[in-house]
């Protein structure tokens, strides 16, 4: 509860009612011990659950009567500090309407200050170097108090008591405008933003300092602008995020339901996919072969001011994160100079540090027909470092996660602490942000990992990592299967308890199995502690390894092969590559040369976004896949054949009646609503095999692959219409961002077992 103004909250919730007696936080929590009539110390018990501030997350509340102790006021006890103990650290949240309200009043000391915060927003994780959480451990040290601020500070009464970031023009950090390659300001202050809006105006990029990095940032309405961003960044083809000023504004380029508005608008401010409405000014370049926007609100007073709604200014800027391609989030202003030189042509800084990078959040509403969900693909900004409340009491445990959108997640009592967004683990940059991240959840929850889990496949970085830890410490370490750890992920998403079985779906496009082949297209038995693999997706050739993944062409025409169909002139995949690239594909095929296996359901997609002539190539994850499902017709019903031999899923009858779907001209739209609802097909057969033989309605679904939202949707309803539960992620992602807690969650099963 540390920085959310719950001990001033009970002061004045206490003052309010005319009791008396004190309020201290402790290791365990808050201790609060009170006198006073017994109606109104009942009132007081209810009033603290349901007027507690809006930052603040209550696990219990426990109370004892006691003897009546004679108080004759209320304080709040200086906290003390246990080494050996730790409370939650609160996560960055976004501008409240009381300062939003502020900043722009010009009868307010605060008017346009791009620092304004209270106890109730701003930062917090991305600022706190230690514990416990006090201005004097934070980025904010270097800047004393003003007399106004402190009386604000030291006032219970006051909603900026003990907000460790407390400011104002007077004593507080400031904002900047400097030309890429000159680092002496041109612009400073309410000047800066000034500047700024102007430069975006005309089609400038700028790279601006936000919570936990830098944003590169240009007018979303503006082409050529887009154009160049993309060029310069190295991103062809990836979408962008925006950010609107208000709900208003998104409201003109996107089709909102009512819980979409209320995610886009709650305090943690994440982007949320949304469908994107016909014929916007939003330039096509955001999102290319995209039927949807990710769209965020302003999330810091910084923001508020350079959005703010005017004649000529657009209302949609893109925000995507200052990196180059690959690397990981620039933080500091002297990395932002040296990384981000070439791709913005000025920047917005300013002088109050980021300790800890923290990328934004991304999720999406899933219109489950029971009740919709959001469900959070990217878990960064905003949500970490809460934890993941476990039923289990838990040792420390220190899980890598895996190689591609990487998170850790660090385990202690009943916490499961899931790590910001770290990124691709492909480079040494981003391994060692990991480890810094590491190092400081380490430091903030006061523990040292007394195990390790880690993913099988040995050449990740996270693995290599973990084994190099488990060496120098002499700590038992766990080798956790990929897909498992999807599958346990999802139960403990969902809270299932420690003997549960489940049906595990776990659709995705790489994991390391453990006969050494790439998994991805797998129907499991699942416990926490096991797994059994009941069916899966046959195994294929990857012609060229990783060059298939770029280049689907290679497994579109690997499919055709392995389902005895030839490669005609009049498919996509086979007129993109002329006749000695076919034989060479065809020789290393039935070689294996440079040809692993895999099961990868995310191939399968790729595969068939190839054959229909969606995409030969990629420049993005799931790109393909992603275009594909941009296309199905939400009208078709129909589906394709496939076969279950054994244990094995062929889908050769599905690619015979797509050729000849292609050979009848039968509309993509069509042919991409029936593919999908093929494997929304194989996994209710598979389910309904494995229920014949061991009674189990439990399924759990994981793994990339459900991130397809059509495909998620169309596999629930199949599944509840044939008396399923169906568990499915909405705390942790679905994609490998969620991997490291079901790492975690296994390796104490398997510890206790």
């Amino acid at each position: 509860m540390q920085g959310v103004g719950f001990r001033p909250f009970v002061y004045n919730l206490a003052v309010g009612l005319g009791i008396h007696g004190w309020v201290c936080n402790t290791a365990a929590g808050v201790d609060i011990e009170v006198d006073g009539e017994k109606t109104l110390l009942e009132r007081f018990v209810i009033d603290l659950e349901s007027k507690a501030p809006p930052l603040s997350n209550i696990d219990e509340i426990s109370i004892d009567w006691i003897p009546v102790q004679d108080f004759t006021e209320f304080t709040i006890v200086h906290s003390q500090d246990d080494p050996n103990a730790f409370i939650p650290i609160s996560p960055d949240v976004s501008i409240c309407e009381d300062c939003l309200y502020e900043l722009f009043d010009p009868q307010d000391r605060r008017y346009r200050y791009p620092f304004i915060n209270c106890t109730n927003c701003g930062p917090r994780f991305t600022i706190i170097k230690e514990i416990p959480y006090d201005r004097l451990f934070t980025t904010m040290a270097g800047f004393p108090l003003c007399p106004e601020c402190e009386a604000e500070y030291t006032d219970p009464t006051n909603r900026r008591f003990h907000a460790q970031p407390v400011a104002c023009e007077t004593c507080g950090p400031h904002v900047w405008l400097e030309f890429s390659g000159s680092p002496e300001g041109i612009y400073e202050h309410n000047e800066a933003i000034v500047a700024a809006r102007q430069y975006l105006k005309e089609g400038k990029i700028i790279a601006i300092k936000g919570l936990g990095g830098f944003h590169l940032a240009c007018d979303a309405t503006n082409s050529a602008a887009v154009h160049e961003l993309r060029k310069r960044k190295l991103r062809v083809d990836k979408p962008f995020a925006l950010m609107c000023p208000n709900i208003h504004a998104i409201r003109q380029y996107c089709d909102l339901t009512q819980l979409e508005e209320a995610t886009i608008s709650r305090r943690e401010r994440p982007i949320v996919v949304v469908p994107q409405t016909q014929n916007t000014t939003i330039s096509e370049l955001v999102a290319p072969g995209q039927t949807t926007l990710g769209v965020m609100l302003p999330y810091t007073p910084l923001h508020a001011l350079l959005l703010e709604p005017d004649t000529g200014f657009p209302d949609a800027l893109v925000m995507t994160s200052g990196n180059l391609s690959e690397e990981p989030l620039a933080y500091s202003n002297q990395e932002a100079r040296e990384r981000l030189s070439s791709l913005a042509d000025m920047f917005l800084l300013h002088n109050r540090d980021i300790y800890i990078r923290c990328d934004d959040t991304v999720a999406r509403v899933i219109q489950d027909e029971d009740q919709p969900r959001v469900s959070i693909l990217r878990r960064s900004r905003g949500f970490a470092p809460n934890p993941i409340r476990l039923e289990w009491k838990m040792p420390p445990i220190l899980a890598t996660g895996a190689e591609i959108k990487n998170t850790f997640c660090l385990t202690k009592d009943h916490y499961a602490f899931l790590s910001h967004h770290i990124g691709d683990m492909e480079n040494f940059e981003t391994l060692a942000a990991f480890e810094h991240g590491v190092e400081h959840y380490q430091t903030l929850f006061r523990t040292s990992p007394e195990y390790l889990a880690f993913d099988l496949h040995p050449n990740y970085l996270s693995t290599r990592y973990a084994q190099r830890l488990a060496q120098e410490k002499s700590l038992p370490a766990f080798g956790i299967q990929h897909h498992h750890a999807h599958i346990a992920a999802c139960m403990a998403d969902n809270h299932l308890g420690k003997d549960t079985t489940v049906i595990g779906l776990s659709f995705d496009g790489t994991g390391y199995g453990t006969d050494g082949t790439i998994w991805g297209g797998e129907v499991f038995l699942a416990t926490y502690q096991n797994f059994k693999r009941e069916f899966h997706l046959k195994t294929i050739p990857l012609p060229g390894g990783d060059a298939a993944i770029k280049e689907p062409w290679r497994i579109a025409l690997t499919w055709l092969y392995e389902s005895g169909i030839e490669w005609t002139p009049d498919l996509a995949p086979a007129r993109y590559i002329n006749t000695d690239q076919q034989q060479m594909l065809r020789q290393q095929i039935q070689s294996g040369t440079n040809a692993p296996l895999t099961s990868s359901m995310g191939r399968l997609f790729d595969g068939v976004a190839a054959l229909v002539g969606v995409r030969q190539t990629v420049n993005y994850e799931a790109q393909a896949a992603i275009e594909l499902e941009a296309l199905v017709d939400p009208a078709e019903r129909a589906r394709y054949e496939f076969q279950i031999t054994g244990s094995v899923i062929d889908p050769a009858p599905m690619f015979e009646q797509i050729v000849a779907d292609l050979s009848h001209q039968i509309p993509i739209q069509q042919i991409s609503a029936k593919f999908h609802n093929t494997i929304a097909e194989i996994a209710l057969q598979t389910c309904l095999a494995i229920r014949s033989k061991t009674e189990l309605n439990l399924v759990a679904l994981s793994g990339g692959v459900w991130q397809n939202s059509v495909l998620l949707q169309t596999t629930i309803k199949k599944l509840r219409e044939n008396s399923f539960s169906v568990y499915y992620h909405d705390q942790v992602p679905t994609n490998d961002g969620g991997l490291s807690l079901g790492q975690a969650v296994i390796a104490y099963h398997t510890i206790i077992d």
